[in-house]
C-alpha cells in the first residue's frame, strides 16, 4: 500500500482524523469530550490483561503489577494514549500509532509527564504493516467504526499479529438499540460525546467482524458485550452485545517471543 502524500491508505478517513485531532489536551480531561472513554477504559484493560496474561503465561509473573512484562503490544488509533498508558504500566512494551500528528504529540507529552516510555508514531497501520513489523498483541479498540474500509483495515491489523499472537477489537453493533443508546442517548441526550462522533451506518455487527477476522487468517476465541451501569456509573462485561462489544482472536502458529520485527 502507498502511504504519505502520494495517496491516503484505505483505512484513513480525513474527516474522522480532523474530528479527533481537534480534541487536543481534552483527550485527558475525565470530564471532557472523552469522558465516556475514560469510564470505559478500566473494563477493557481488565478484559485484555486477563486474557493476554493467560495466553502468554505471564499471570504468575514475579511482579503481578507488571503482569504483561516483556510483551510487545501495538495500539492502533491510540489517540491521546488513554489505552496505551495502562498497558505500559502493566509492563508491556507499547507502540501507539495514530495518523493524526496532533494526537501523537498529546500522547507523547502526557507519557513524559507520567514517566512512561511508549513508542508513539504518527503513522498508519498500513505503513507499519508494509515495514514487516509484527507484535505479540495488536489492539484495534473503538477505531474500526471510524475507518473507510473496515474489512481491509482488519486484514491489515491481522497482518501485524505474530504467529500465536492475539488481536483485540472493540466496536459498536449496528442495531436499533445501539442507535437509541449510542447515537441519540450518548450524543444528543446525555452529551457524553460530541454530536456526529459516530455514524450508525458505520457500526459493525459481530458477524461481520468475525468474518473479516477469519478472512485475515485469525480465529475468534472470545467475545463479550459491555454495558453501562447508570447506578454505579461504570461499565461491566455482559452477554448483551447489542451495543458495545469486544472480541479476541488468535493467529495460528507457534508463538516465539522475540520482540517486534
Amino acid at each position: 500500500m502507498v502511504s504519505g502524500p502520494e495517496a491516503a491508505p484505505a483505512s484513513v478517513d480525513p474527516r474522522e482524523i480532523d474530528q479527533f485531532e481537534r480534541l487536543g489536551a481534552d483527550w485527558w480531561r475525565p470530564d471532557g469530550p472523552m469522558g465516556a472513554l475514560h469510564k470505559f477504559n478500566p473494563v477493557r484493560v481488565r478484559w485484555m490483561r486477563d486474557r493476554i496474561s493467560a495466553r502468554f503465561g505471564t499471570e504468575n509473573a514475579a511482579n503481578p503489577i507488571q503482569v504483561l512484562s516483556g510483551l510487545t503490544i501495538l495500539d492502533i488509533g491510540c489517540g491521546g494514549g488513554i489505552l496505551s498508558e495502562p498497558l505500559a504500566r502493566l509492563g508491556a512494551r507499547v507502540t501507539g500509532i495514530d495518523p493524526a500528528p496532533g494526537n501523537v504529540e498529546i500522547a507523547k507529552a502526557h507519557a513524559r509527564e507520567t514517566g512512561l516510555e511508549i513508542d508513539y508514531r504518527a503513522v498508519t497501520a498500513e505503513s507499519l504493516a508494509a515495514s514487516g513489523a509484527q507484535f505479540d498483541v495488536v489492539c484495534a479498540m473503538e477505531v474500526i467504526e471510524h475507518v473507510v474500509d473496515p474489512a481491509r483495515f482488519i486484514a491489515t491489523a491481522g497482518s501485524l499479529v505474530k504467529p500465536g499472537g492475539l488481536l483485540f477489537a472493540a466496536t459498536l453493533n449496528r442495531t436499533l438499540k445501539s442507535f437509541a443508546l449510542a447515537i441519540v442517548g450518548a450524543e444528543y441526550v446525555l452529551r457524553w460525546v460530541a454530536k456526529g462522533t459516530h455514524q450508525w451506518e458505520k457500526f459493525i455487527t459481530p458477524k461481520e467482524l468475525e468474518d473479516w477476522i477469519f478472512d485475515a487468517g485469525l480465529d475468534v476465541t472470545e467475545r463479550t458485550g459491555v454495558i453501562y451501569n447508570p447506578l454505579r456509573g461504570d461499565w461491566r462485561e455482559s452477554r448483551d452485545m447489542d451495543v458495545n462489544y469486544m472480541m479476541m482472536a488468535e493467529r495460528p502458529g507457534e508463538y516465539r517471543h522475540a520482540g517486534p520485527t
